[in-house]
């Protein structure tokens, strides 16, 4: 078991960075992987563990990079071309081992991306129920009642009393929404945007909503701030209850996860890697990691290995077309 890499992605789990875990769950020698092998791949493409050797590494890190924008797992095949038909399994991947290995792996691909989080401000029955159909939706919940007894809470378990968010991991997949009735609404807006939360909401009358912005403004807050704050938070209900506040501010909350927002960083589109084809086995090689690489009538071509670098320089004409 690679304890160090399970190690790995808890410590990523608990700091809300997004990854894959790849675990190898099938290997034909002579392939350098091994059954259980497990490694976790960061959106950037960082590599921490061992799957394989030089020539799967960078295919496994392409389709890992592609779940992570998805969310979706996948299992993928690499192998020779031959032996597809035999091991095609519904919503597989394929990917041809060309080179000079013989091996063939399945690797599983698990993303990992962070739960959204709902951070609330305040103490009052909207607090509470917006805490409860968070964790009922099975998104992460805090609630932080500044200097109030975390047992005069329906969970008492989610609460913080302390209006300090430095310690807690917040970023484009967190909502904070302020619910402090008048008492301390500038401090907790001042606190919630000095962080990357995803959404600052702020539950409140327009008339109470445009008193405090307008005093956070005077103070020096600077506009652009002041526009990212959603007040007031949720959808128009009308005059309604302190439980279906918490219902409107929700349901505004789902529908901006669908529609893409409210994503932490590395979860969803990630910067491309540049990539090129190694001219001689046509697998995938990752531009930055490449150790092989020649320039032949001024073009730059990449290699998975040495020996297909060999191959190309003994006859370059033969494999040049293919770049």
């Amino acid at each position: 078991m690679d304890v160090s890499v399970l190690a790995e992605a808890v410590e990523l789990t608990t700091h809300r960075v997004p990854y894959v875990l790849a675990t190898v769950v099938w290997r034909r020698g002579p392939s350098s992987g091994r059954r259980g092998s497990k490694a976790v791949i960061l959106a950037d493409g960082t590599v921490r563990g061992w799957l394989g050797g030089a020539c799967a590494e960078p295919s496994v890190v392409r389709h890992a990079r592609d779940c992570l924008e998805t969310g979706d797992p996948a299992l993928l095949f690499l192998g020779q071309p031959g032996e597809f038909d035999g091991r095609s399994l519904e919503g597989m991947r394929q990917v041809a081992m060309a080179c000079e290995s013989e091996g063939a792996l399945e690797v599983y691909l698990e993303p990992h991306r962070p739960e959204p989080q709902v951070i609330v401000v305040g103490r009052s029955p909207a607090v509470d129920a917006l805490a409860e159909l968070a964790v009922a939706v099975g998104w992460q919940a805090t609630v932080i009642d500044d200097g109030g007894d975390p047992d005069e809470h329906t969970r008492p378990e989610l609460v913080r009393t302390k209006l300090d968010l430095s310690d807690l991991v917040i970023d484009g997949a967190t909502a904070v929404v302020v619910a402090t009735q008048g008492h301390y609404d500038d401090l907790a807006l001042e606190a919630a945007l000095a962080g990357d939360a995803g959404y600052v909401g702020l539950i409140a009358s327009g008339k109470r909503a445009a008193t405090v912005l307008d005093h956070l403004g005077s103070r020096g807050v600077a506009a652009a701030e002041l526009d990212r704050v959603q007040a007031p938070a949720g959808l128009d209900l009308g005059a309604v209850a302190n439980a279906e506040i918490a219902v409107a501010v929700m349901a505004d909350l789902v529908a901006r996860r669908a529609r893409g927002e409210l994503m932490a960083t590395g979860s969803g589109p990630v910067p491309p890697r540049a990539e090129a084809v190694d001219p001689v086995c046509g697998m995938t090689v990752l531009v930055d990691d490449a150790k092989y690489h020649t320039v032949h009538e001024g073009t730059d071509y990449w290699f998975c290995a040495p020996g297909c670098r060999r191959a190309f320089e003994s006859d370059p004409a033969a494999f040049s077309s293919a770049g």
